[in-house]
């Protein structure tokens, strides 16, 4: 083995790898240790961003930006420091596949209509009076709600109230500039014009999970909001029995026509962790983006204690032991890849088999504060 390494390393070897990349050639026999990992290691970090900071830089930005003045949406994304080596802006990226950021729309603004090829999720987590409008469709949106916006359907958004409305965004952004597929078309005249009721989707599917006859065929977003008042009961009707070890109380946006994650590319989770309740470490292929909707705990992340509470989003990476802890009752919104390791056939996990499924907390994260 030694003599091995020896003759790797020698002049012989290291300068015909040198002369090949010259020709824009590459020596697999030495990038091939670099390339394979035995396991995943993930250049995204493990992150957390308080509330307050993210508030605050909001406000700011409504002081300079307007969607009038240009740049399309007034949005804030959570890049990763793990990341940032990505040109150009980091690839926009969250995880090493999901974009997310907060967007801020005040009363009387418009944010023009446009299209791409990424697939869109939101989740509303303050304020009142602003809709989305889809295909058409204006879908006025309330607190706890989760929205999707499938690829290369105009959406644009409007504000008719007279409070500030806050949401995160979550697109599959780096995923897609990563194989070259993004394509993005503005909307000729500003904003769509309604074609159909308000809350058209909302309103036949008023049944909750029985579908209408026509959608019994799989359409890409035959809803298009899901009320948080029914997410709500659907977490409550699963507190008759005994939470997940490793997620507590949780429930999974899907398409009501085909029963597959909400949007193809990416999952949405809502889950409760009630009061005491602390989760089993495990650790999977797919990343995931938590956006705390109520209450207040930790989640350690290899080894890491994150200290959180209404208001922030963190981020545990792929392939991170991770477990939570709720120090009150707590619901805890996520969006995750588990879509694309699946197409992919890539997922696996793993749970943690020493110290009764528990970690060792070993150090504890500085969050920036304002």
């Amino acid at each position: 083995m030694a003599e091995k390494s020896d003759y790797m390393n020698s002049s012989i070897v290291k300068d015909f790898t040198r002369d090949i990349q010259q020709y824009n050639l590459g020596p697999l026999w030495e990038a091939i240790p670099a390339l394979m990992d035995h396991e995943p290691k993930p250049h995204a970090h493990a992150y957390l961003w308080k509330e307050e900071l993210l508030t605050k830089k909001l406000m700011e930005a409504a002081e300079i930006f307007t969607p009038d003045r240009g740049g399309e949406r007034r949005a804030i994304y959570f890049q990763n420091p793990g990341l940032t080596y990505r040109q150009p802006w980091g690839w926009a990226s969250t995880t090493q596949t999901l974009y997310a950021a907060v967007q801020l729309l005040l009363p009387g603004e418009v944010a023009p209509s446009h299209r791409h090829s990424q697939s869109a999720l939101r989740f509303i987590t303050s304020g009142e009076g602003a809709y989305t409008i889809v295909q058409g469709e204006r879908i006025f949106m309330e607190e706890g709600d989760f929205l999707i916006t499938p690829k290369n359907l105009w959406h644009g958004h409007g504000h008719v109230g007279d409070k500030p409305m806050i949401w995160m965004d979550a697109l599959d952004i780096p995923t897609i500039y990563s194989i070259g597929g993004t394509f993005f078309e503005p909307y000729p005249d500003r904003i769509e014009t309604p074609k159909r009721p308000d809350n058209f989707s909302e309103l036949r599917y008023q049944g909750g999970m029985v579908r209408p006859v026509s959608d019994r065929y799989s359409q890409v977003a035959p809803l298009a909001n899901y009320k948080w008042k029914g997410t709500k009961a659907a977490i409550e009707g699963l507190m008759n029995f005994e939470p997940d070890p490793y997620e507590g109380f949780a429930v999974e946006y899907i398409n009501p026509s085909n029963g597959q994650t909400a949007n193809p590319t990416m999952g949405a989770w809502m889950q409760k962790l009630p009061r005491g309740f602390h989760s089993k470490a495990h650790r999977h292929t797919h990343s995931t983006i938590y956006q705390v909707h109520e209450g207040s705990g930790y989640t350690v992340i290899n080894g890491v204690r994150f200290d959180w509470s209404k208001g922030d989003y963190f981020v545990v990476p792929n392939w991170a032991w991770h477990e939570h802890v709720a120090e009150v009752d707590s619901y805890l919104f996520s969006v995750n890849d588990l879509p694309i390791m699946e197409r992919f056939d890539l997922e696996q996990q793993q749970v943690l088999d020493i110290n009764n499924g528990f970690q060792k907390v070993e150090s504890e994260f500085k969050a920036v504060l304002v």
